[in-house]
């Protein structure tokens, strides 16, 4: 629900946050695939504008998923060569490093979403009971 995902638990960021941080990787290398030059900042990445509804949170999955397939399109629309050509900026490393890199930082965060999901359930759990 969305109320699940803007709850805090301890001193970790909320799903809702985590979605965004996720999303905000994926959109920022998905631009650079789609020919646009990179524009990004760490500082940014966990900037989620305020989820007050099931609306606003239903918006945000729906632009994740949709970068997401977005996203694989672009990497199978890729001449495999590229895969090692300079991504926007040598300093960034070559485009299968970002490309891995983003798929490895999905899934890490993906495990944190899992793990405060379990969390907020125990604790709705133990609440009724």
């Amino acid at each position: 629900s969305w109320q699940q995902a803007v709850t805090k638990v301890n001193n970790l960021n909320t799903i809702a946050v985590l979605v965004f941080h996720i999303n905000y990787y994926v959109s920022v290398v998905l631009k650079v695939l789609q020919g646009e030059p990179l524009q990004a900042s760490d500082k940014f990445s966990f900037d989620l504008p305020p989820i007050t509804s099931a609306n606003d949170w239903q918006q945000l999955v729906a632009k994740t998923l949709t970068e997401a397939e977005l996203f694989a399109a672009e990497i199978e629309k890729l001449d495999e060569a590229k895969l090692l050509v300079d991504f926007a900026n040598p300093q960034y490393g070559n485009y299968y490093r970002n490309i891995s890199g983003v798929i490895e930082h999905v899934h890490y965060h993906l495990g944190q979403i899992s793990l405060i999901h379990k969390i907020i359930n125990a604790t709705e759990a133990n609440h009724k009971s």
